[in-house]
Order: C-alpha cells, then sequence, then structure tokens
C-alpha cells in the first residue's frame, strides 16, 4: 500500500494519554487522514502524511500528533489547494472530540449535561428545566456531523474562545453542536412545554447550519453559569468624581464578564476649570481617561478577549487638540492614553463651519449650560447657544481655523486608524428615539450601537442608564430568498428578547435600562459573498438596488417579529420613549441625498406594518445594528460583516496563531468578488452604507480604506479624507469605524490581519 509513508521510521514510540508507551502506528494515522480527506477536492493524504512525519520524535504524546497533523494541514491551505481548509478542521475535529469524550462518538446528550452540571460547568437550571424526555428528543434531533462543515478557522475559534473549557490547563468539554442546542435550550427555557421544543429545534437547525451567526458573549457564556451577554455596553460619565468612579466601577464589573464598552466622558470639564468655588483647578479630562484605561484594562474576560473600549468626546470640546493626540505614538505617557480608542462626535454645525472655510469655538462643557445636552437632543437650540456663547464675553474659549482643527482628526484618524467618527446629530434625527426624553449621546466599542444613556452618580444608582446591546447576525449568504428573513427573524428576536430576562445584570443602571427598552442589535455577515454570488459590485452601483432590497426585508421583518412578540407578551414598558410610538419608521427620517443614487421603490407592506405598531407596539425599542463580526464570520466561514476581504484567502493572527480562511466558493465565484485594494476609492461603499442607513435603526460599523499608491507622491490627500468624511455625512453614516491603509503588501499573507475585539461579533464582535 502506498501511503507516502514507506520510509518512516516506525519504531517510533510514542506516548499516550495514560502515560503508557507503544510504537508509532502509521496505518492509524493513515486511517484518520484518508477519513478527513473525504469528498475533498485536489487534498493529499500522503503529503499531509509527510510534513507531519518530518516533525515526529521519539516519545512524541498522541496529543501532540493530533496537533502536528492538523498544522500540517492548515500550512498547505491556498488558493490553488483551498480544502485544506476543511481537512486540517476535520482533524481538529477529531482531537476535540478525543480531549473532550475520550473518543470521536459524543455521549448522549442528559448524561453530557450531568457531568458538565455536577462540576459547575454548565447551568444546572438546565437539568431542572427540562425533562428527561425532552433531552432525550433534543438528542434525537442533534446532528454531530454538521461539525464537519466547518473551515479550520472556525474550529480554532470554536477551540480557543467558545467551547467550555478548563483555559489553564487546555482541557475542553464539549462539541460544538452541543455547544448550539444548549444555547437554543437555555434561552427558550421559559416557553410553554407544548412549543419550545420546536423553536429550540429551529433555532438550533439555524445556527448550526451557519443561518444565523451568534456574538463572543453568548457563544462561550450561555449554558454556563456566567449569565451576561450582552456584547455592547455603553457607559456615560458626569462631570463629577463620584460619577467618575461610579463609571470606572461599572466598566471593571462589565469588562470581567466578556462586554466590549463605550464610555462617553464628553461632560468632564477641561483642564484649568474651576472647581469648589476657584479653590483649585482642574486637572482636566486626561487623567480621568487614564483611570478608565486602568479600569479596561483590569481584567483579561477570562481568555476569551482582552478588555477594550472607545470613548467620545465633542470636537468643541476645549480640550480636543490634546484630546485628538491621546493614541500618538509621539510624546510621552504623561499626556498619552493609548490603550483606548476614541470616538470624536461632530453635527451639521461643525461640518457647515468646514465647508464655509469659518472657525470653531472650544468650550469646556461646564462654562456653557446647556449646550452639551443641545448638542444631541436639539440642533437648531445649539446652534442657536453656541452663537450666543461664542458672541459672550466672560466665558473662557479658544477659537481655531475649522480646516485645521478636522485635519488635526483626519491625520490621527490616518496614522492611527483608530480616531472614530460619530455623527450625534444622525444619531438622534434618524433614531430609534425621540431625542427630547431619551438622547443618543455616545456609541460603543465598534460604532454601531446607538443607545441612550444617563450618567451614574454611584454604581447603585438607579436613576442612571447603562445601554446594553445584546447582537446576533442573519449570514447572508444562506439568503436565497428575501422571504427568508421573516422565519429567521421571528427566531432571533424570540432567542435574544429572552436572553434578556434570563441574564444577570450586575449594575442596577443596566437592568432597569436593559428590561423597560429591551434593545437589540442584529446585523449581517458575509456581504462581500452575497454580492458576488448575485454577480454585483461594491464600487460601480450595481450593489445598489439588491442592498435596498435585502436590508428593507430585513428591518421590515425584524419589526414585523418585534411586533408579533408585543402582541404575545406585551411592548416594553419605554416604548413611549420611541419615535416608533409615534408611528414614525427609519424609512421616515433617512438622508433623502440617498435617493440621487438608489431609485428603488419599498416593496414590503410598510403602512400596514406602521399601523399594527402604532396598535400593538414592539417588544424591543431597536432592533438592528450592522457590526464588524470578525470572530463570529469565522465560525460560518463568511467574510466579515459587510466588508470587502483583503484577499481571497483572508490571513488573520489571533491568540492561536495565524488562521488562513479562504472566501466562499472561491473557485467558482473567484471572479465575482471585489478584493478591498481592487475598489478604486470610497464613494460606491458609502453609498451601499447609505442605503443600509435608510433601514438600520441604530448604527452601522462602516470603514474606510486608501491605497496611497494611487495618490501623487504615494500620500493621500488631506482634501481626500475631509471629502470622505462630508460624503459620509450627506449619506446619513451615522458613524466611521476603522481608517485602513494599504501597507503595500501584494501576497496576502503577508497582509496580516490583526484580530480584534468585537462587540459579535463582536466585545463588537458577535
Amino acid at each position: 500500500m502506498n501511503t507516502g509513508t514507506e520510509n518512516m521510521n516506525s519504531s517510533l514510540k510514542v506516548t499516550k494519554r495514560d502515560g503508557s508507551q507503544e510504537s508509532l502506528d502509521l496505518e492509524k494515522i493513515h486511517k484518520v487522514v484518508t477519513w478527513a480527506a473525504e469528498g475533498l477536492n485536489n487534498v493529499s493524504v500522503s503529503e499531509v502524511e509527510l510534513k507531519a512525519h518530518l516533525q515526529f520524535f521519539d516519545g512524541i504524546e498522541t496529543s501532540a500528533i493530533h496537533e502536528t497533523l492538523i498544522k500540517a494541514a492548515a500550512d498547505l491551505i491556498s488558493e490553488e489547494t483551498p480544502d485544506y481548509q476543511y481537512l486540517a478542521a476535520r482533524l481538529n475535529i477529531f482531537h476535540l472530540r478525543k480531549k473532550a469524550y475520550g473518543r470521536f462518538e459524543p455521549p448522549a446528550l442528559l448524561d453530557h449535561v450531568k457531568k458538565l452540571v455536577a462540576t459547575e460547568r454548565y447551568d444546572r437550571h438546565l437539568l431542572e428545566d427540562y425533562s428527561e424526555e425532552e433531552f432525550a428528543a433534543m438528542d434525537a434531533f442533534i446532528d454531530h456531523s454538521r461539525d464537519m462543515n466547518f473551515s479550520y478557522a472556525a474550529v480554532k475559534q470554536l477551540e480557543g474562545k467558545y467551547l467550555v473549557q478548563n483555559r489553564v490547563s487546555g482541557e475542553v468539554f464539549e462539541s460544538a453542536q452541543f455547544l448550539y442546542v444548549l444555547i437554543a435550550a437555555c434561552l427558550f427555557a421559559d416557553y410553554d412545554k407544548e412549543r419550545r421544543l420546536d423553536f429550540v429545534r429551529r433555532f438550533y437547525d439555524a445556527v448550526s447550519t451557519f443561518k444565523l451567526s451568534l456574538p463572543t458573549p453568548i457563544m462561550a457564556g450561555v449554558r454556563t453559569p456566567t449569565r451576561q451577554f450582552s456584547s455592547c455596553v455603553l457607559i456615560e460619565a458626569g462631570d463629577s468624581l463620584d460619577s467618575i468612579n461610579a463609571t470606572a466601577s461599572a466598566i471593571v464589573k462589565y469588562v470581567s464578564q466578556r462586554a466590549g464598552i463605550g464610555i462617553n466622558g464628553g461632560r468632564i470639564r477641561a483642564l484649568g476649570s474651576p472647581i469648589r468655588g476657584g479653590e483649585a483647578y482642574h486637572t482636566g479630562c486626561i487623567p480621568f481617561y487614564k483611570h478608565f484605561q486602568t479600569a479596561v484594562k483590569s481584567c483579561s474576560q477570562g481568555g476569551v478577549r482582552g478588555g477594550a473600549a472607545t470613548l467620545f468626546y465633542p470636537i468643541w470640546h476645549y480640550e480636543v487638540e490634546s484630546l485628538l493626540v491621546l493614541k500618538n505614538n509621539r510624546g510621552v505617557e504623561e499626556n498619552r492614553v493609548r490603550h483606548l480608542d476614541y470616538g470624536v462626535q461632530i453635527n451639521k454645525l461643525m461640518y457647515e463651519r468646514l465647508i464655509k472655510n469659518g472657525t470653531i469655538t472650544l468650550f469646556s462643557p461646564s462654562d456653557v449650560p446647556g449646550l452639551y445636552d443641545a448638542f444631541f437632543e436639539d440642533q437648531a437650540k445649539f446652534e442657536e447657544l453656541y452663537v450666543k456663547y461664542e458672541q459672550q464675553d466672560g466665558i473662557r474659549k479658544r477659537t481655531l481655523k475649522a480646516v485645521d482643527l478636522f485635519s488635526a482628526m483626519m491625520q490621527e484618524r490616518a496614522s492611527t486608524g483608530r480616531i472614530y467618527v460619530q455623527n450625534v446629530d444622525h444619531c438622534n434625527t434618524h433614531s430609534p428615539f425621540d431625542p427630547k426624553v431619551a438622547p443618543v449621546r455616545q456609541s460603543n466599542l465598534c460604532l454601531e450601537i446607538a443607545l441612550p444613556t444617563k450618567p451614574l452618580n454611584d454604581v447603585n444608582d438607579e436613576s442612571g442608564e447603562i445601554a446594553l446591546c445584546t447582537l446576533a447576525a442573519f449570514n447572508l449568504g444562506k439568503i436565497n430568498d428575501l422571504n427568508d428573513f421573516e422565519e429567521l427573524s421571528e427566531l432571533i428576536v424570540r432567542a435574544l428578547d429572552s436572553l434578556l430576562s434570563y441574564q444577570d445584570y450586575p449594575v442596577p443602571a443596566a437592568q432597569r435600562a436593559s428590561l423597560s427598552r429591551r434593545t437589540l442589535g442584529v446585523g449581517v455577515i458575509n456581504y462581500a459573498y452575497y454580492l458576488a454570488k448575485n454577480g454585483a459590485k461594491y464600487s460601480d452601483g450595481s450593489a445598489n438596488g439588491l442592498t435596498h432590497r435585502t436590508f428593507e426585508a430585513m428591518q421590515y421583518f425584524l419589526l414585523k417579529a418585534s411586533n408579533e412578540l408585543a402582541k404575545e407578551q406585551g411592548a416594553c414598558e419605554a416604548f413611549a420613549d420611541t419615535t416608533y410610538s409615534q408611528g414614525i419608521l427609519p424609512i421616515d427620517t433617512y438622508k433623502k441625498e440617498v435617493d440621487s443614487f438608489c431609485d428603488e421603490t419599498l416593496h414590503l407592506d410598510w403602512e400596514g406594518l406602521r399601523k399594527s405598531i402604532v396598535e400593538y407596539g414592539l417588544r424591543n425599542s431597536t432592533l438592528s445594528a450592522l457590526m464588524p463580526s470578525e470572530t463570529s464570520s469565522q465560525i460560518s466561514n463568511a467574510t466579515n460583516g459587510i466588508e470587502p476581504p483583503r484577499g481571497y484567502i483572508s490571513v488573520k493572527a489571533s491568540k492561536d496563531g495565524i488562521l488562513k480562511q479562504v472566501v466562499p466558493e472561491f473557485e467558482t465565484l473567484k471572479n465575482n468578488y471585489e478584493l478591498l485594494w481592487q475598489i478604486p476609492n470610497n464613494t460606491g461603499y458609502l453609498q451601499l452604507v447609505g442605503i443600509m442607513q435608510k433601514f438600520i435603526d441604530q448604527a452601522i460599523s462602516a470603514n474606510t480604506n486608501y491605497d496611497p499608491s494611487r495618490f501623487e507622491g504615494s500620500k493621500v490627500p488631506m482634501q481626500q479624507l475631509l471629502k470622505d468624511l462630508l460624503t459620509a455625512y450627506k449619506n446619513g453614516v451615522k458613524t466611521l469605524y476603522y481608517h485602513n491603509t494599504r501597507d503595500g503588501a501584494e501576497d496576502p499573507q503577508k497582509d496580516v490581519q490583526k484580530e480584534d475585539d468585537d462587540c459579535a461579533g463582536g466585545a463588537c464582535k458577535i
């Protein structure tokens, strides 16, 4: 038999799991690799065996043999041989099951749950809520063969972040299909017994076949005794020591439980402001931002992800010139806070000053009563107050040329990639919340959440408001008909809404807000594949109509699902704070500039839905948000969120090493994909984001991308950066996330993306 191992030295000894030794059995290895290669194209069993055997040594442990085989297969993943990603994945699944169960075949579900409840790794309520008969029914519809549909990158993410395990010893205690079915069981446990198993089965089928994508906190946490699963936490600091300390305390509590953090630090008064009637000068924002940074970095989130946060402040803050450079590598530690990201808040008046080559006046929020709140609540009132304070003597102020201030911001955005933008007027005028009663004053870690917050006076203050958003995503690659959104929307809205009641709340202000507003953020993954399989491009307008139809259907069916749930369980307590309660829908408040580049009409019964929402309400104040989905998209072997891939093979650096992932249907759709650096400019992409934002009721993690080689002197001109910023605003885009600059690497293997902690998807990574 020619197995490619004729010359291997079979005298090597292998150390088994129990410590005993036996001779290396090449035939056993061959059988496993042959099994993993079944049905795959252009993979060589012998090549994997030869690459692995070069690294064998006398006394090698059986687990090391498996790991060497896995890595040998993973190293062979290429555009010419993409199926090695499945061969490596199957070998890894085999390895994980052996680690978890001591054998390949998983045990019975009930036996498995009893064992892990006894060791306090699963929530004991699973055994209290479900009968033996129900466990048997769940066991009958679990399909463990679906494990074989994972790509290698997906399995490594499961192994590194999601499967219940001992992160110190490396022991793994479950496999993926148990993860999926037990998440479903937890989320539908409170449904009546006559129908809950039907929901469990349908939800299990949707997530295990990758139609729905779940975020990191849910995948890692639901079924365990840890009950905090919201991906995004928004915390607003007031301008007092008590409030600032309460904010830091809340940050620690939520970072420790896997959440990504958005911090609003814009109220804090500027350096040199008088305190205690002039007894002392205020130290300004930077010492307190450092305090928040320490809180964010105090917990590692149990190895699932590192703590991360984005901090927001207005562009007209008196200290803005110092705040813009906080991530800059120049300067000293005393005037830098480099381990936070920053969101600069802008509105129409600031853009008008830029367009008219005017000036922007900087104030400390403490010196201009009413201005800070009006910035979010009432744009006309803000302009009136702003102009009044500009002209009023006796107020500390500084004046800068608008173009200089905007250029400084865009220069820092370009050099760090992580100075973000929030258009606060769009976040309030095109919002599900009435800004006069529930203004949106910040976003989150990944710039897709737009929810009301109020500062805490202390950590137990129930008059404050911490906003949580629970995320998930539709896999557009699995949408074959726009009516598919109806079933999937019902499942995800019900599941996430149940999660709000199921989870714990470490801080009272978060519990009160979450249970009264019941905010959800459902997004998408695999948009690039969706365009490719429909023959559409990012850059030429060919995707505009498709995108309009798709996101119309998505938002319509999400709203319909929440409306149906409200009929059954009641509208959310704070429904009156929403514009939905007034019969105002996203299709009524979007920026009409969108109509200039997309003339697609509406296709669904919005008037009937509007009438039903006014009559019965919504169970959830918000339904949609488009997050990055960096990690969770890998689980589904999908492209990230709405982003174009950098190459046909994405090479991502994670704590598990370098992971290679091939775009879906690469061999048949290769010519249909438009890769990131093939897109000539940001215009087409920003049009698509504007179309999406027409329907999305929260915000979108939208990036801008620049290839310096396209510009004279290989330098992106400031004029182009400002033009794109204004285009995004004109299109109604609420937020801008990363600024990506091409580094010139033509080899996709050298263009390595560092893994980010999403909100999903996701911190913000779902």
